[in-house]
């Protein structure tokens, strides 16, 4: 296992942790608290692609979020005389399971710094998102824009928290 930490500005930091699926058992403890992931398979090896869906669906499980931000990368792009897995056949999944698709190689650096960056923007949209819902009216811990509320109308609300 293998961690890479980075940090975007004075409140933002990334922290990547490369698991082989060999270490699946540990796994959970390592992405509860994520919302990204770069999922790689192996695209000289078969098994490692129809491992993509168990894995797709044991991040969807434990992470942060129902829907974590996944790249999924076919890796060893430099080894085209050992390929198996077709580029077709890869995108099919991306785009079934809704991720975005990059072939890297490791050994040359193809496309490593772009599926990383990739994925960054893809989290940092959800965590603007997430800061800008937040700072709506009526959220928790916001108060609500009184001018706009009509404060003789009788509640519709049972709740009594009003």
């Amino acid at each position: 296992m293998n961690r890479y930490a980075r940090t975007i500005d004075n409140n933002t930091s990334i922290e990547i942790i490369f698991i082989h699926f060999r270490f699946r058992s540990l796994t959970t403890a390592f992405y509860r608290d994520s919302m990204g992931f770069l999922l790689l398979f192996d695209l000289t090896n078969e098994q490692s692609f129809l491992e993509i869906r168990n894995w797709i669906e044991q991040l969807r499980l434990h992470a942060y979020c129902d829907t974590p931000d996944i790249v999924l990368c076919g890796n060893k792009a430099d080894l085209e005389d050992k390929r198996v897995v077709m580029e077709w056949r890869a995108r099919e999944v991306a785009e079934k399971h809704g991720l975005v698709y990059l072939e890297t190689s490791a050994a040359t650096g193809q496309n490593v710094s772009r599926a990383v960056e990739s994925l960054l923007d893809r989290v940092m949209v959800r965590m603007e998102s997430a800061v800008d819902k937040a700072m709506l009216p009526g959220r928790r811990g916001r108060p609500r824009d009184l001018n706009d509320v009509d404060l003789t109308a009788p509640s519709t609300s049972n709740c009594s928290c009003r």
